[in-house]
């Protein structure tokens, strides 16, 4: 047995004017979850705590709840001193229990054919339904859905219902116009409903993705990104060119500052190859003073995230096979990559021959000189496509406490992803200005990020300057380089 205290959020709406935390201790067994706790709570001290539970072992979805934040399964959750535990960001009914009612009755249900019509799915259509039917409605996705706070977007349960049906041919709806009026294009593709569903259903991928393409083959594709594609396919680029390119600016091949510790590919991506080319030439040069030798192949294109995304898939076989051919053909074995997106799809949407890492993971993995601190409070903005894309979150931390001092903020989408910037700019701007917010609350003097869209779309949203992390590392060095100067005066 061992003692633990937890902090819960009791609220009646029918007798309390605002929600609040009370304080309890309760003993439990070794390994206890966290719907143990309340169980304890409930039977010990106070029998008028309201939580729902049901089968106890993760397959109900009625005790989801927030445990530091973060949605769970209170009975598959284990429970640690000091948590906090609150009720998922939904009315709440009393104290852990929401009303989940509104939103299960905005999920579809399948329209049968007439008697004698219907076809059986054939064992290839049940396997692509599978991963979709594994949805226990717990509505963590629906709790922590950017889109959803901003815009009538029925949200990722929704969406994966509408994709589940389209694939069953026994379904006689169609379901892409409705998936489009329920809000398809609002996706961000920011994946907090993949990495919060207990069920790791990959609802962007696998649900709103391919009833975007489905989207696409009948012509509802939004017009903007449309011109998009067709800028890809005419150019091997998703933005236009004016000024002179990153790849324009430097060669092939990079040598280090000393001896050379690794050598990495650098997938530019189009943002920096074509709009922040100081962001990319800052990273050069913190890379070269970290003994990484850079190898740049200047035929590599779109990696096409703008396209998967949007369901415009066309060429998207064809950009891949370029882009790693241009690496393979070099003998490159692993490709470093700066952009969250590129570095996402490049990792889930390709099957490479070379290893895929973060700038922030190369610089991690090598180790870095120690730049001179800057008296600077940086808050960090985490890409969604670098965090939960690829479960880089701790590297770019290391990084930055080496160089300022770090307050932390939520882990929100800023609005720039899945498409949305460029096709639903109000819901992106809705994003922005609630990650303006959160910055404003930091008291940071400055935001620090690792994608540029992130980059792009946040300093429009905040007065506060906007910086990669290459960027500040770069300052750091310099300052250290100007007092090293200073000494020898």
């Amino acid at each position: 047995m061992k003692l633990l205290h937890v902090r819960v959020q009791r609220f009646d709406p029918k007798t309390d004017k605002d929600p609040h935390f009370e304080s309890y201790t309760v003993s439990v067994n070794d390994g206890a979850r966290v719907l143990h706790v309340l169980h304890a709570i409930h039977d010990t001290i106070d029998p008028t705590l309201a939580y729902r539970y049901c089968c106890s072992s993760g397959q109900c979805g009625s005790c989801a709840v927030r445990v530091n934040g973060e949605p769970v399964l209170a009975c598959m959750e284990e429970a640690q001193d000091g948590i906090t535990i609150a009720p998922l960001n939904l009315p709440v009914k009393q104290d852990l229990v929401v009303n989940l009612l509104p939103k299960i009755e905005q999920i579809a249900s399948l329209k049968p054919a007439a008697a004698g019509e219907s076809k059986f799915p054939t064992k290839e259509q049940i396997d692509t339904i599978k991963p979709l039917r594994d949805c226990i409605e717990c509505l963590a996705c629906v709790s922590v859905c950017p889109a959803m706070d901003v815009t009538k977007f029925l949200g990722p349960t929704a969406m994966r219902q509408e994709m589940r049906l389209a694939l069953d041919p026994r379904d006689t709806g169609d379901r892409v116009p409705d998936a489009i009026r329920d809000g398809l294009f609002n996706c961000t593709s920011c994946q907090a409903c993949y990495t919060t569903c207990p069920k790791k259903i990959k609802i962007p991928g696998k649900a709103i993705e391919k009833l975007r393409a489905l989207a696409n083959q009948r012509g509802f594709t939004l017009p903007r990104h449309r011109e998009v594609a067709a800028l890809i396919k005419e150019t091997g680029r998703s933005v236009t060119r004016t000024t002179p390119t990153f790849m324009e600016l430097v060669g092939e091949r990079i040598e280090p500052n000393g001896p050379a510790k690794a050598t990495v590919g650098f997938f530019v991506g189009c943002m920096y190859n074509m709009r922040q080319q100081q962001s990319a030439l800052d990273a050069i040069e913190v890379l070269k003073r970290n003994g990484i030798r850079v190898i740049i192949p200047h035929d590599q294109i779109c990696c096409g995230s703008p396209l998967i995304r949007t369901g415009q898939l066309a060429i998207t076989d064809s950009l891949r096979q370029r882009n790693i051919d241009a690496f393979q053909s070099r003998g490159i074995d692993t490709v470093m990559t700066m952009c969250a997106g590129c570095g996402s799809t490049l990792k889930n949407d390709y099957v490479t021959p070379f290893e895929v890492l973060d700038i922030n993971q190369v610089l991690t993995k090598y180790g870095i000189e120690p730049p001179a601190r800057l008296p600077i409070k940086a808050t960090y903005h985490d890409p969604c496509h670098l965090m939960r894309g690829q479960d880089v979150k701790d590297e770019p931390r290391q990084l930055i406490r080496q160089v300022v001092d770090l307050v932390e903020m939520p882990s929100i989408c800023c609005g720039s992803g899945g498409g949305v910037k460029s096709g639903v700019p109000e819901e992106a701007a809705a994003l922005g200005k609630r990650r303006g917010d959160e910055i404003k609350k930091t008291g940071a003097d400055l935001v620090i990020t690792s994608c540029p869209f992130c980059e792009f779309h946040i300093a429009s949203h905040t007065d506060k300057p906007v910086k990669n992390i290459a960027t500040v590392l770069l300052e750091g060095y310099r300052e250290k380089d100007r007092l090293a100067e200073k000494r020898k005066e």
